[in-house]
């Protein structure tokens, strides 16, 4: 059997995609693997002991802008695809994803399946799911096996990926000239997209004290680089600007400021202690490294809950404030780190 799945989503939803990957080589062990994925989220999945063969496709529109020579190349890569004959094409998304299902329908597998509300909007999906809100995103993409025979009774791996050599290399240079050692510092970022997600610059100082006097341990900083106006993805300089004026001024000796790219901020992440994150990409990532994360969650009558978006991993928790993270006490936090950092 022949399987393609497609993911055309952000890295963190990438990322949750793994246990589908898992699953599907460990009940069909014959099964030949096969993932699409785009030139942003692709090196996920890079070293996946559950993929055959990794495609990588341009994305058509990036920032609002459209390019010619990407669209030509997805037809190219389009009837290369086709060569291939997939029995099945999962479009792996846990909601109903107008694209991804054309692309997978695009590709002319002989079973298609994909969430979807009505089936009638696309021709030619042979195996339409129901959505579901109901349950985790990481369960959601497990029941697209469903048509494969793969039933939900088999154990759930964590999402998992391989660190970029590039990215603990450039980790144990910054640490050094810091004078930090991997697993003696926690990691704490603001990677949200909402501000009510993400905590005060006040709880950033007193929880990363709180951590040295009891534990000893430094705090590397982060922040998603840039304004908060980015198409793409907003940036929190203008939140982190008042916690680096507290470094400048001697006012939080224990935290050591990192801006830089997503791959940089992961070598930093996976060597921490723990990591504490809003709800975003980087939360999942910290809960798929060794030291695990502490999540945040915030408002969730209208933003994403725990139900469907909770950390996976073997060392993970996560609170959930009624309006905003800024409101949780400090008592709460302290207890759950406390369960983290222990040994």
């Amino acid at each position: 059997m022949k399987v393609l799945v497609l993911k055309r989503d952000k890295i963190g939803d990438l990322l949750l995609s793994t246990p589908l990957l898992a699953r599907l080589k460990a009940a069909l062990p014959g099964v030949e693997t096969h993932l699409l994925a785009n030139d942003y989220n692709a090196w996920v999945a890079h070293g996946n002991p559950h993929v055959d063969r990794l495609w990588v496709y341009r994305r058509v529109r990036d920032r609002g802008r459209a390019s010619v020579g990407a669209a030509w190349d997805w037809l190219w890569q389009r009837r290369a695809l086709r060569r291939e004959r997939f029995d099945w094409v999962i479009v792996a998304n846990g909601d109903e994803s107008p694209r991804a299902i054309r692309r997978g329908l695009a590709l002319r597998g002989l079973r298609i399946a994909a969430r979807c509300a009505d089936a009638s909007k696309y021709p030619g999906l042979t195996d339409p799911l129901p959505l579901d809100e109901a349950d985790h995103e990481v369960d959601r993409l497990l029941g697209l096996l469903a048509p494969l025979g793969i039933s939900g009774d088999q154990p759930i791996g964590f999402p998992s990926y391989v660190l970029p050599a590039a990215s603990a290399a450039f980790a144990t240079r910054w640490l050094a000239e810091r004078g930090l050692e991997r697993g003696r510092y926690v990691v704490l970022g603001l990677g949200a997209r909402r501000q009510k997600k993400q905590p005060s610059s006040a709880q950033v100082i007193r929880w990363s004290g709180h951590v040295r006097q009891l534990w000893g341990l430094d705090t590397v900083f982060l922040w998603t680089p840039g304004g908060s106006g980015d198409p793409r993805y907003p940036g929190d300089d203008a939140a982190a600007q008042p916690l680096l004026d507290a470094v400048s001024q001697g006012r939080a000796p224990q935290l050591h400021p990192f801006r830089g790219p997503i791959a940089e901020a992961l070598g930093l992440i996976w060597g921490a202690r723990t990591s504490l994150f809003p709800d975003s990409g980087l939360m999942h990532f910290a809960a798929a490294s060794p030291g695990g994360v502490l999540g945040f969650f915030a408002d969730t009558a209208v933003s994403p809950a725990p139900a469907q978006w909770a950390p996976r991993g073997a060392k993970v928790a996560w609170l959930e404030a009624p309006n905003s993270v800024s409101e949780l006490p400090d008592a709460q936090v302290h207890a759950q780190l406390e369960r983290l950092l222990s040994p």
